[in-house]
């Protein structure tokens, strides 16, 4: 059914009630029916709390990736240094007989003219490297970098020291590459006895 839906009535002449006839004044003309203010009003903070645990569960995300890089990031470097310390090790461990030769040139004053300067510039590059030389008399001992070949009883020490460096020690900061091999000495048990026969003569 088509419907006049024109204001004037081309009959009359007059303006029709559009509100009555239901037509584009009616339902559109009505105002639209209000929210409740306390339904929107939880809608929002419901959605803000849900944004606000979101939000957290990322940032928890992001911090546990991050710390597994870092711990990652960490091993990576420690394992780097120490394959490049035991490279490094290994490759110097090759030098310690000619070292050696170098040592005891110089403790006999054979270490002179080209030879020395040779041996000088070795033990130069070798420290650089961190190479270190040690072990020396009357230290105290310490197993845990001196290796005892030999063993005797002095009234002399307080306590077990070394008294001759057989092999000198070599060592990469903590890391020991060779022990030094030294002859020690403990406090003699029976000087306390000596001396007391003696003040009694």
């Amino acid at each position: 059914m088509i419907r006049d839906r024109r204001r004037i009535d081309p009959k009359t002449g007059q303006v029709r009630d559009t509100g009555a006839t239901g037509g584009s004044g009616g339902p559109a003309d009505k105002p639209a029916p209000e929210a409740p203010a306390g339904g929107g009003a939880n809608g929002v903070d419901e959605e803000v709390a849900s944004l606000k645990n979101q939000l957290a569960e990322r940032l928890a995300d992001l911090q546990r990736l991050k710390a597994e890089y870092d711990n990652y990031r960490k091993r990576v470097e420690r394992d780097r240094v120490a394959v490049r310390e035991q490279a490094l090790g290994q490759v110097l461990q090759e030098l310690f007989p000619v070292l050696d030769d170098i040592g005891r040139a110089r403790d006999h004053e054979e270490l002179t003219g080209g030879f020395k300067s040779v041996g000088e510039a070795l033990e130069a590059v070798t420290g650089k490297l961190g190479l270190e030389r040690y072990g020396a008399k009357g230290e105290p001992f310490d197993p845990t970098v001196h290796e005892a070949l030999m063993h005797a009883y002095s009234s002399e020490v307080a306590e077990t020291s070394v008294m001759d460096v057989l092999q000198p020690g070599y060592r990469i900061g903590e890391r020991v590459l060779r022990p030094a091999r030294v002859a020690v000495a403990e406090p003699d048990p029976n000087a306390g006895d000596a001396e007391t026969g003696d003040d009694g003569e």
